[in-house]
């Protein structure tokens, strides 16, 4: 019994998570588009920045220096932002600090497809089997 409902849910799960079908395809040649502005600029100091934005759309653009967090220590810090448009045709726009408290993005962040409450049943099953044995 245990063996077939293992066998149901993996196949649930594959069929459920096979939506490449139902995607876009990008209707451009991504091997063809033209730069429309490239920037960068790399200082001694170890700052820097650069720029660029492509015909599709896809821009971004970052600042970065050195920063000294105490007498012992540097750290890399750097801020910037990007965009561009899904292949569901949806405009994405990030902002972002990067330093010694990691990556930190704001924006349009894309979040997973929920878990199917089949999927979400199926494993509070085999969890709770678990826990008996």
């Amino acid at each position: 019994m245990f063996f077939k409902l293992t066998v149901a849910v993996c196949l649930l799960a594959a069929v459920s998570c096979d939506v490449s079908h139902l995607r876009k395809p990008y209707q451009g040649d991504d091997s063809q588009v033209q730069i429309l502005r490239q920037e960068s600029d790399i200082n001694p100091d170890g700052s820097y920045t650069y720029a660029y934005e492509t015909e599709n759309g896809i821009s971004a653009q970052e600042q970065g220096h050195i920063v000294q967090i105490n007498k012992d220590q540097v750290a890399k810090t750097a801020q910037g932002s990007f965009q561009y448009t899904s292949p569901e045709g949806q405009p994405i726009s990030i902002q972002y600090v990067a330093d010694e408290n990691g990556y930190q993005p704001q924006g349009d962040l894309p979040t997973p497809p929920p878990v199917p409450a089949a999927i979400q049943k199926a494993i509070a099953y085999i969890l709770a089997q678990k826990l008996q044995a």
